[in-house]
């Protein structure tokens, strides 16, 4: 920070932050950085407030242009930004739809401009689905998109076309509209970013020359983690081998965290470029996410004579009822039991002296994170294992984004025997398509999958219930289950009413997967 008084001229106030360069002097912090880093960072590696840490950027940018002569255009400028965002604010409520009613009510109307939103999910859920739907229904007029191209960002696969031209002639929204009001590939950009580097050129640079130059309403990044992943987990596994010395084994620690923090810092440079591009620009920005398995701690053990509590009478209750065997039938002399035993369990202890080892901290982030990962809010059944995911890049990457749409999915087994007739409600019971997890039946192949789009968190739209709307995957794109599931029901019931076999009623499943 020794610097500060050669760059700038004679006139610059630095008696107004003197509590703050000694502490950036001490931690050699320059003029250069405070001008290119982000202030967050910068703070944290100074140990200084953020907000007094922006004030001095100001004040130096403000002194800079003053001394070049340019601060009269600056000045201009701003104004005409900052009125172009009070009008883009003042302006009407505007969304991308998924070209269905019942996803479009689940997710408040749709996928809003000026957000940040991601689409999560395991492999096979959809999410290239979605956002091929998305790419076209963002040329569409209000209200199911927003008139302007899209551009599609990809850090994998490139842009599926042909799946694109097959949405184009099959979606009846698509195929009944004129010509002059189709979607069109040509409308629709793309371009490959293999790495971070220039993943962050082509999203600092050319994404907003992009926008202004061909009229985009919808950037799509598919996928985020990707690069993030192939950069950061490059040889992750070399420091742990079993041969290795204690400095080694400190080092690579040492390496792995320092590794982290980079990776810290870019995920918050990249969730700030985004949003500013959202909000700047008035587009919707949408990412997809992949997910990584996630173990659980096993849940607690029974309670046992073992377990203590903070109240006396209540441990020797518990103590003396585990060695207390069920009475029979009979009376107590005749089954077996002692003498005064009962079936009463003991009385709950005094309020405030639940066991200690019990209660699971409900301010870690295990316990947490499954309101805002959308994976294990919802406890699975006694037939069905959870199946826990975690949406890539943690914590971190969560609060850069505005909303999260979790696709999950689940498989649905062969069952040996797959037709049990009408339920006691009047619907068609198949052993492996109730509406429990997914996965009843009993058989071990897999006959076909279960997906669900859930909001997990957003500001427009409230937490979805449960594990959401159940979708399909069809040739005219992602449906929502409901009406197809009600066209299969009814003909089924019509099946079982003239008595066909088991054969036939399979072979009617299998047309609704």
């Amino acid at each position: 920070m020794s610097d500060l008084h050669h760059v700038l001229p004679d006139g610059f106030p630095a008696h107004h932050f003197s509590h703050l360069l000694p502490s950036l002097d001490r931690h050699r912090v320059t003029t250069t950085d405070i001008l290119t880093l982000d202030a967050v960072d910068l703070a944290k590696r100074a140990q200084v407030p953020v907000a007094e840490l922006r004030k001095l950027q100001q004040a130096i940018v403000s002194a800079l242009h003053a001394e070049l002569g340019v601060a009269d255009s600056v000045e201009a400028a701003d104004a005409g930004n900052n009125a172009a965002a009070d009008g883009w604010h003042a302006a009407e409520w505007r969304t991308i739809s998924t070209l269905d009613d019942r996803l479009d009510a689940e997710l408040g109307g749709g996928i809003p401009a000026g957000y940040l939103t991601e689409i999560t999910g395991e492999s096979g859920a959809g999410k290239t689905q979605f956002l091929l739907t998305l790419l076209l229904s963002a040329q569409l007029p209000a209200p199911h998109g927003l008139s302007k191209s899209a551009l599609y960002i990809s850090t994998e696969a490139p842009l599926a076309t042909t799946r694109l031209a097959q949405l184009l002639n099959q979606h009846p929204r698509l195929t009944s509209l004129p010509p002059s009001s189709k979607p069109s590939l040509s409308r629709i950009l793309s371009i490959q970013t293999p790495d971070l580097e220039s993943q962050d050129h082509i999203l600092r640079y050319q994404l907003p020359v992009a926008i202004q130059r061909h009229n985009v309403g919808l950037v799509v990044l598919d996928s985020v983690a990707a690069n993030y992943r192939a950069e950061f987990e490059r040889g992750g596994g070399s420091g742990g081998g079993g041969g290795g010395s204690e400095k080694d084994g400190g080092s690579s620690r040492r390496a792995v965290g320092e590794a982290m923090a980079h990776r810290t810092a870019q995920l918050v440079q990249l969730g700030a470029l985004l949003r500013s591009v959202a909000r700047t620009h008035g587009v919707a920005v949408v990412v997809a996410n992949q997910v990584s398995d996630r173990f659980s701690a096993p849940p607690p053990p029974p309670p046992s004579s073992t377990t203590t509590s903070r109240h006396p009478s209540y441990n020797s209750t518990v103590s003396q009822t585990s060695r207390v065997p069920t009475p029979g039938p009979g009376p107590p002399s005749q089954g077996g039991g002692v003498a005064g035993a009962t079936s009463t369990p003991p009385p709950p202890p005094p309020p405030g002296t639940a066991p200690l080892t019990l209660s699971r901290d409900p301010l870690t982030l295990d316990h947490q994170q499954r309101w805002f990962t959308g994976w294990g809010d919802v406890r699975a059944s006694s037939s069905a294992s959870e199946n826990l995911k975690t949406p890539a890049l943690g914590l971190v990457w969560a609060n850069q984004i505005a909303a999260r749409i979790a696709l999950l999915k689940a498989p649905v087994y062969n069952a040996p025997n797959p037709w049990i007739g009408l339920a006691a409600d009047g619907r068609v019971d198949w052993r492996g398509e109730g509406d429990g997890d997914g996965d009843e039946g009993g058989g071990t192949e897999i006959k076909r999958w279960r997906r669900w789009m859930k909001v997990v968190f957003a500001p427009w739209a409230p937490p979805s219930v449960g594990r959401g709307v159940e979708y399909v995957i069809r040739g005219r794109g992602v449906v929502a289950a409901g009406a197809v599931a009600g066209v299969a029901e009814g003909k089924a019931k019509e099946r079982a009413k003239v008595g066909l076999g088991e054969g036939e009623g399979e072979k009617k499943c299998v047309e609704d997967k």
